[in-house]
């Protein structure tokens, strides 16, 4: 099997919701919440970037808007403001955590922090997650503080870490190098 990714479609809420409940049964997002969020995702005027993770059976298979095999595997989102970013969600299916997945949608969801020409990314994760947390880690992120009972309705703890992105550095320093 491969996985590719793509941009997040309306048509991909579904299935995303399926996968939202399995891996966050407490305070999975709604329907109204992604709906939203994919709102402010597409035209000039974009603030968030959506995507999706597609699995990809060795034999060709249809367009999963028409019932073919393809299932989504994973899903990430990130919203924009001013020169700061926020993950705002990352999931993998759990038959394929721990393959590199997480990663490879971390990855575009900077890709996508750059385009937005963000010096901060930001991300809340929960204090019991610690994969996820030693995956954020892993490209850079800290942990700066938290936010008790963020969430709900389990009244769980979230750890805040932020990455400073190469750009934000970058600048500093030819600020510095020329002031």
């Amino acid at each position: 099997m491969t996985v590719r990714l793509r941009e997040m479609r309306w048509w991909d809420i579904d299935p995303v919701l399926e996968l939202e409940k399995d891996l966050f049964p407490e305070d999975a997002w709604s329907r109204g919440m992604f709906w939203s969020e994919l709102a402010h995702a597409r035209g000039a005027e974009a603030t968030r970037h959506y995507l999706v993770a597609e699995d990809e059976p060795a034999e060709p298979a249809e367009p999963a808007e028409t019932g073919g095999t393809r299932r989504i595997v994973g899903y990430a989102g990130l919203a924009s403001a001013g020169d700061q970013a926020d993950v705002q969600t990352i999931a993998v299916a759990r038959d394929l955590q721990g393959t590199g997945l997480g990663g490879r949608l971390l990855e575009e969801l900077l890709r996508a922090a750059t385009a937005f020409e963000c010096h901060e990314v930001l991300l809340e994760c929960r204090v019991d997650n610690v994969r996820a947390q030693k995956l954020y880690e892993r490209y850079g992120f800290e942990p700066i503080g938290f936010r008790r009972g963020y969430y709900q309705p389990g009244n769980v703890d979230a750890l805040v870490m932020r990455l400073i992105t190469n750009q934000a550095t970058e600048e500093a320093t030819e600020e510095k190098n020329h002031g």
